[in-house]
């Protein structure tokens, strides 16, 4: 990471000390909660739904500085990292890359057109001193027989890219999954959506004899639910540490899963009590007992939002669609008046689009085969 990067960044010195000590406590705490990297041993595979990354369309944001160098850090922890939710805009990206520093890259797919698609980009990021890109790059898009529900493309286009890493070579699939509703029609379409990448990709994985990793976010509810069985009923494996980790902020739901379809012999899942599972960085920042550190730019950001609601309120002609707006410039005159309402914005919604509402999700395969490669041609 480019920790030099901070003395531009944060000038005044008791800010700068306050970043510095919670990157440092961050710092500690992944090297705790995370497996170390080992030199041509183990590589580090996560997802990461990083929240509307960084349109600011919700009007919650732009990110501060120092979320960037909390991403930086959390992502550096890593090898190889799958990201949903990469906005149009790249320049908030580019300015998380820059932190990064020179030995990680990306790459990434162009956004995904229409409604569904919400102008977003799949991306991943690599250490290119532990993984190496290996030239292959495609968008998944279905021939007319296989279209979701006989009519239509993934809401957002799956990428699946090949990378090596020791003598591992893997194809990884990211996806976002429809959310649409918990019932009815749209929970069905988001079902037909994991059926449907699972099956091609199960093809897909017998025909080329190839080892594929299915990462991201499914949106499924439980290990339990009809979205999990669409998953696993094609053969993909979930390891011990994910299947059963909610990965919201919340730690109530399953969104995000690691599923493998292995050529045989050659997934060997870490072993280690921590060589899978979910971070959950709110403990060390933006925490809640650091809201007043960020008091002052939550409460400018609700009088943005208020001040948007009125000037919608007085360019409405419609009666019903006033009496919504109204409802709306309540609520935020209600939070403004009121510090406990403030922090409970700064809670469930605000720091959301620092970070997340989702938690990266990892897991550690080991990559030298060189004993087994012996023993192989030994025999022969």
């Amino acid at each position: 990471m480019r920790y030099y990067a901070i003395k531009n960044d944060f000038q005044k010195p008791i800010e700068r000390k306050r970043v510095i000590g919670r990157l440092v406590n961050l710092k500690k705490d992944l090297d705790e909660k995370i497996p170390d990297k080992e030199f041509n041993e183990n590589v580090l595979i996560a997802t990461w739904n990083i929240r509307d990354f960084d349109s600011n369309q919700y009007g919650y944001g732009p990110r501060t500085k120092e979320a960037f160098y909390y991403m930086s850090e959390i992502i550096s922890s890593f090898d190889l990292v799958a990201i949903q939710e990469v906005n149009e805009d790249l320049f908030p990206f580019n300015k998380l890359m820059y932190v990064m520093g020179e030995h990680w890259d990306y790459i990434m797919t162009d956004v995904t057109e229409g409604h569904s698609g919400n102008g977003e980009r799949m991306a991943y990021i690599y250490d290119t001193r532990r993984v190496s890109f290996e030239k292959i790059a495609g968008e998944i898009v279905l021939t007319p027989s296989n279209l979701i529900n006989g009519e239509k493309q993934f809401a957002r286009t799956p990428f699946l890219v090949a990378f090596q890493s020791g003598w591992f070579k893997f194809k990884l699939c990211t996806v976002h999954i429809y959310f649409g509703s918990d019932s009815g029609a749209k929970l069905q379409q988001r079902i037909k959506e994991i059926d449907t990448i699972a099956k091609n990709l199960k093809k897909r994985a017998k025909r080329y004899k190839e080892n594929l990793i299915l990462l991201g976010d499914f949106n499924i509810f439980s290990p339990e639910h009809k979205t999990m069985k669409a998953l696993k009923k094609h053969g993909f494996k979930i390891p011990k540490g994910i299947e059963d980790h909610p990965s919201n902020m919340y730690k109530t739901k399953h969104y995000d899963q690691i599923a493998f379809m292995e050529k045989k012999g050659e997934v060997i899942h870490g072993k280690k009590s921590n060589s899978a599972g979910c971070y959950d960085y709110y403990r060390k920042v933006f925490t809640t007992r650091q809201f007043g550190d960020y008091k002052a730019v939550v409460l400018k950001n609700l009088k943005e939002k208020l001040k948007g609601q009125q000037a919608k309120f007085a360019a409405e002609s419609d009666i019903e669609k006033k009496a919504k707006i109204k409802k709306s410039i309540d609520k935020f005159k209600a939070i403004i008046a009121s510090d406990a309402k403030q922090k409970d914005y700064y809670k469930k919604e605000w720091r959301t689009f620092q970070l997340s509402d989702h938690l990266p999700m990892w897991t550690e395969l080991k990559i030298n085969f060189s004993l087994s490669y012996l023993d192989k041609i030994k025999s022969e």
